[in-house]
């Protein structure tokens, strides 16, 4: 369910809204997108965090357990 979720996400907030004239142009479209996705996007699912705040403090959490 997670990757479905995200394919929505890359198309309707990147894909639909770019008009690529070539395939360079899609991967640093997308590249740029993804880096936002996982550095500077809040996910509701992971408390507001982004996924890198998530995981960046997901080892020290389960090493203190």
């Amino acid at each position: 369910m997670f990757v479905e979720r995200l394919w929505k996400s890359v198309k309707y907030e990147e894909v639909y809204l770019r008009a690529y004239e070539s395939v360079p142009e899609a991967r640093t479209g997308l590249g740029r997108y993804f880096k936002f996705y996982n550095a500077g996007r809040p996910h509701s699912s992971l408390g507001g965090m982004t996924p890198d705040q998530f995981f960046d403090r997901a080892p020290a959490e389960s090493a203190a357990a």
